[in-house]
């Protein structure tokens, strides 16, 4: 089930994003609680219940079409729960008007296969050595 993130998922998500394998955050406090929370009562905040716990989550910016995170619990990895909170993400976007999404991922990781996998289309490098992603929605 796929569902707008509340307030009390918060600790699960952060779970999340602290176990994943690929993509770890050097430095945790880049993501500050502001921005969270931006993303939460603003902007696209969906997570992915099965069995009545969050097992994903999504985060995308309906003013400029970022898909800004997307992470699965790595416990539950592979069982189409991705794949369901970028489509529906997507879906969002689209319904918010934008023609496509960007995103950045690191090279070499299971995330970047995943998005070339799903029609994203490379257009280069960021600043920070990222690739940049696009996909028309």
């Amino acid at each position: 089930m796929i569902r707008q993130a509340r307030l009390a998922d918060q600790p699960r998500i952060h779970a999340i994003r602290m176990g994943v394998r690929e993509n770890v955050l050097d430095d945790p406090a880049l993501v500050t609680a502001e921005e969270v929370d931006w993303y939460r009562e603003q902007a696209i905040f969906l997570v992915c219940e099965s069995a009545g716990e969050v097992v994903g989550f999504a985060c995308a910016n309906h003013q400029n079409g970022l898909v800004w995170a997307l992470f699965v619990d790595p416990a539950r990895e592979g069982r189409g729960h991705g794949r369901a909170l970028l489509d529906e993400t997507l879906a969002r976007l689209k319904a918010a008007g934008h023609a496509q999404a960007w995103l950045t991922t690191g090279g070499g990781t299971r995330a970047e296969r995943f998005y070339r996998r799903h029609g994203w289309r490379e257009m280069g490098r960021s600043l920070g050595g990222q690739i940049v992603f696009i996909r028309s929605l």
